[in-house]
């Protein structure tokens, strides 16, 4: 009976993961939505992080009975959340409203490939000659991304800078707290940052949250806003990281190339969006250049405490 528990282990864990990159996917049409509809973007980001903050920091006090990070943790988390939080959701939510939804899922798939980047920067890890071959693949299909909007280069430019700084700044944030994730668990972690980046964006929207009329918002709204608050940053969470405990990253992580592909697909399929023929070229080129990189534990632990 053991050996059959074994054998099952894996195929759970799978569609754990599967699970959660479907959620992962189905955000960025969401959010596409939710603004389309008149929710200010601060506004969105901010009452939503505000949210999975108090939701994650109920839970793992009640599962851990302590929120404790030593001093100079907490400072370094602190500045840590200012990139990967703030910045992040802020970059996000724009480029999503100046964009597609489809191109946003596209753009985010690089993370793996920036990931990496900025792990050698931080001489976590060396990188080997494939992978140069496959950063340029991707700077490739991110060009043809670009520049095969229907409106052009031009008309999206703020659009397409603010959806790759969202998927530098999560990046830059998952290598920097790498360290703090052989301390302390990723429901702590997330805790921590959720709550000081959450508190940031409500700072800073502060305006649109008070100008905000929440009554025009459809009901759909409001129940989008429940899943992005629940799914994206909370329950994938859990799933992933249970899951990398039975498969390990490595195999985990592969389970991030089918994002930017069913990101993509969820916005023309919900959105009725549409892409043309240079960027179907350019999206396959990401995919490309993230099959060709190295997939090692940095880019796994980029799921922490996911910000989408």
């Amino acid at each position: 009976m053991g050996s059959f528990k074994e054998m099952r282990r894996p195929e759970t864990a799978d569609l754990m993961l599967l699970v959660t990159v479907v959620i992962w996917s189905l955000n960025f049409t969401v959010t596409k939505y939710v603004l389309d509809q008149g929710f200010e973007p601060l506004a969105y980001g901010g009452l939503r992080f505000a949210a999975a903050a108090a939701l994650f920091a109920g839970v793992t006090y009640g599962r851990e009975h302590s929120l404790r990070l030593t001093r100079r943790d907490a400072l370094y988390l602190a500045g840590a959340a200012v990139v990967g939080i703030f910045l992040n959701q802020v970059t996000f939510v724009y480029g999503t409203k100046l964009t597609t939804a489809a191109t946003v899922a596209l753009i985010f798939g690089t993370m793996p490939i920036l990931t990496a980047l900025f792990a050698r920067a931080g001489r976590i890890e060396q990188l080997h000659s494939r992978f140069w071959l496959a950063a340029a693949t991707w700077f490739g299909g991110v060009v043809l991304v670009a520049v095969g909007a229907k409106s052009g280069i031009s008309g999206n430019a703020w659009g397409y800078l603010l959806d790759l700084g969202g998927a530098a700044t999560w990046a830059a944030y998952s290598v920097a707290i790498a360290p703090l994730m052989r301390r302390y668990t990723a429901s702590r972690l997330s805790a921590w940052a959720l709550s000081i980046g959450g508190g940031m964006l409500l700072a800073a929207g502060a305006r649109q949250i008070a100008s905000q009329d929440y009554g025009a918002l459809p009901s759909a709204v409001w129940l989008a806003y429940v899943f992005a608050v629940v799914g994206p940053l909370f329950v994938t969470n859990l799933l992933w990281f249970n899951a990398i405990g039975r498969v390990g990253p490595s195999r985990a992580a592969l389970y991030t190339n089918l994002q930017p592909f069913l990101g993509a697909v969820f916005a023309l399929l919900i959105l009725s969006e549409s892409m043309t023929r240079i960027q179907v070229v350019g999206g396959l080129l990401i995919a490309a250049g993230i099959v060709l990189s190295s997939r090692r534990e940095p880019v796994a632990i980029a799921q922490a405490t996911r910000a989408r």
